[in-house]
């Protein structure tokens, strides 16, 4: 087994959007970042960014709702670099057909399968190697919709993410005796690529408004450095100018 002299972060959905922020945060702060994520072509070009700044990643193809695939994956980080310090699990999916009316059996096994399943799965993967280690820290990457009910975001995306928030205190209540910390990050509307599946997507001018990937990377950076005895664990975040408090077109019921 390998031994990487920097701490190893590996982050899923990191090859956009929050996941991709937050491994080019780590990475320029010495992390060696282990990204994850279904396209390949996305991780390469996540990869290569990180590298012409000056940081070290490696990609790490992966569907994480695959259990199998999930175990093989946190197997070959942990043999290339032999540790794992950090886990931030970023990966999540959404559908157009939100509302009880529409949604299907099929679209909602799809949104738990990557959402809450995934999650469980690359959790279940780290575990043992923190415990060995004597600490690590897991950030889940949730929504608005995993701390307060929001009807614009579905049944199913906010069923899953409602179902983070206990996961991650499970971590905190079973695991802080062995230096394992979890953080449940809730970011208000973040200008993602996910904007898009939205029913209804916003204007562009709203969307200006909304907070950055960089903005919850820096949060997610800010708990992973945070000294062995910290443990953030949950971080509300959303932008000044919140349409879920104000309300917007593209968000009424329909």
């Amino acid at each position: 087994m390998a031994t990487n002299s920097k701490k190893v972060a590996w982050i899923t959905g990191g090859g956009t959007g929050i996941g991709l922020a937050t491994a080019q945060r780590l990475a320029g702060q010495g992390w060696h970042v282990a990204v994850s994520g279904r396209r390949e072509a996305e991780l390469k070009a996540a990869c290569d960014a990180i590298a012409a700044a000056g940081g070290t990643a490696e990609a790490v193809p992966l569907d994480v709702s695959d259990a199998a695939a999930v175990s093989k994956a946190a197997e070959g980080i942990l043999a290339r670099n032999g540790r794992i310090d950090a886990l931030v699990c970023s990966a999540g999916t959404n559908v157009p057909n939100r509302y009880w009316k529409d949604l299907t059996p099929e679209a909602f096994a799809k949104v738990s399968a990557i959402n809450l399943n995934g999650v469980a799965f690359c959790v279940g993967s780290v575990l043992p190697t923190m415990r060995a280690a004597g600490g690590g820290t897991i950030v889940v990457v949730s929504s608005w919709a995993g701390w307060r009910y929001l009807p614009f975001t579905g049944a199913a995306y906010g069923a899953t993410k409602q179902g983070l928030s206990p996961l991650v205190e499970s971590i905190n209540d079973q695991e802080g005796g062995n230096g394992i910390r979890a953080t449940h990050v809730c970011p208000g509307e973040v200008a993602t690529p996910i904007l898009r599946s939205r029913p209804v997507p916003p204007p562009e001018e709203d969307i200006a408004r909304m907070l950055k990937p960089e903005d919850v990377g820096d949060a997610i950076a800010y708990a992973v450095n945070a000294p062995a005895h910290v443990c953030l664990n949950e971080i509300v975040i959303g932008p000044t100018w919140n349409r879920i408090y104000r309300g917007a077109e593209d968000l009424r019921r329909r």
